[in-house]
């Protein structure tokens, strides 16, 4: 049977990866977004597993709204980085550094 126990050991692998994407991957864009997002994942396995062992639906509402923002900043972010990409024909991010505004 699969208890809390269980969740949240998924719940820590999928944070500790994403983690350690972020470190080991600091010049691709695509993959500090998508590491982000397998972060959010995290949380929310978190929020679920522990609604149900309450029995309280908060949690799960709660993870409803992150996957609202989650969509809506991957979305955003996505055409930022199209945008940027066509005016400097990359996306590394050492050169984004030098942005101006």
């Amino acid at each position: 049977m699969i208890t809390l126990h269980h969740y949240l050991i998924i719940g820590l692998i999928l944070f500790a990866l994403s983690l350690t994407g972020m470190i080991i991957n600091r010049r691709n864009v695509i993959m500090l977004l998508m590491c982000v997002e397998l972060l959010l994942l995290a949380v929310n396995t978190n929020f679920v597993a522990f609604a149900q062992y309450f029995g309280d639906t908060s949690g799960e509402i709660f993870v409803f709204f992150i996957l609202t923002v989650a969509a809506v900043e991957a979305a955003i972010g996505l055409a930022i980085l199209v945008l940027l990409y066509r005016r400097r024909g990359s996306i590394d991010v050492e050169e984004m550094r030098t942005l101006k505004g």
